[in-house]
């Protein structure tokens, strides 16, 4: 009797946007509490705060003296509210600063120790930012420094095209049509440079997270493996690029008066919770990039080899479903 031919593998699924959504999904949801206490104590904060600072900006920036003041009351108000609003500003910016590090380091740990099935515990969690927060540090500096070099290149380029037409023709004037559309072409420029190295360097938190690297180190081999994953890369920047920046400006389109009305609070809170729920899955859909970005340039296999020394390793992403199984091939 013959015996049938076995039934072919399922398909592999293909390593795109949606999959890498879904990986984060599954990792999150396999922890829900865990990711929650989280949220709650790193990224609500952050996404409370750039809901309602808009709106605290323009009631500050609306209060002001009567008309009817002397001028020197009027100018001494006007310096008054201008140190102010820097103050604020950046107090703002360090807040910002820090939670977003905090939240990085805490939430790319435990998303790692998911994707491993490893246990995902809150204190070792907390004890990452501490381990995380310096590399972290100096690495994002790193970035602002390229970025800034960046800058200053094309602003000299601006500088010394400006001089070599006044050389020409002994006058330009800064407000015609062409001169602010060749400002306008450069400030295109310098935003799709800045893009694409954000593309580049999408795995660098992760990297300084789970591998220990800080500085430029990170975004030489952030470069290096999203080779191959660009284009995902790239999705993951679009999507949670523009969904929060939608919910940021419909957030600002409040009038002075309305933060008195119940709406309004319902609304922030709303769009907090909105906004917090896309931060925490893209710092796990950014540690699935990395996973696969490893996979691709094959260490992930060679890692899961050496921890847990079988030929077939489950990782549990979510409870109540089929684990993946990762083959490990030796040679």
């Amino acid at each position: 009797m013959d015996i049938p031919p076995p039934p072919p593998p399922p398909p592999v699924p293909a390593l795109d946007f949606l999959t890498v959504i879904s990986e984060a999904r599954r990792i999150v949801n396999a922890h829900s509490r865990h990711f929650l206490a989280l949220s709650v104590l790193f990224l609500l904060p952050l996404s409370f705060s750039l809901t309602v600072y808009p709106t605290l900006l323009s009631l500050t920036s609306s209060a002001g003296p009567n008309s009817a003041a002397p001028q020197s009351l009027l100018s001494l108000h006007h310096r008054s509210d201008s140190s102010n609003t820097i103050a604020a500003t950046l107090a703002f910016t360090a807040f910002l600063s820090l939670f977003s590090l905090f939240a990085a380091s805490s939430i790319t740990h435990s998303t790692v120790q998911g994707f491993y099935g490893r246990p995902v515990k809150l204190l070792p969690a907390i004890k990452s930012i501490f381990t995380s927060f310096f590399p972290l540090s100096v690495t994002v500096l790193c970035i602002q420094l390229i970025q800034g070099l960046i800058l200053a290149i094309l602003g000299l380029f601006v500088f010394l095209v400006v001089k070599l037409v006044e050389l020409i023709w002994h006058r330009i004037e800064y407000s015609s049509p062409y001169f602010v559309g060749f400002v306008a072409l450069i400030t295109l420029a310098f935003v799709v440079i800045v893009f694409y190295l954000q593309v580049e360097w999408a795995l660098v938190y992760v990297l300084v997270v789970a591998e220990s690297v800080w500085g430029f180190y990170p975004l030489k081999r952030s470069t290096y493996l999203v080779k191959g994953m660009r284009k995902v890369a790239l999705c993951l920047n679009l999507f949670f690029g523009f969904a929060p920046g939608i919910l940021l400006c419909a957030s600002s389109m409040h009038s002075n008066t309305g933060w008195k009305s119940w709406a309004f609070v319902v609304e922030i809170v709303a769009l907090s919770s909105v906004l917090t729920m896309f931060m925490l899955l893209h710092l796990a859909a950014n540690v699935v990039l990395y996973m696969y970005c490893k996979a691709i340039h094959g260490e992930l296999a060679m890692e899961i080899a050496e921890e847990f020394a079988r030929d077939y390793v489950s990782l549990p992403f979510d409870e109540g479903k089929v684990p993946h199984v990762v083959s490990v091939a030796y040679t």
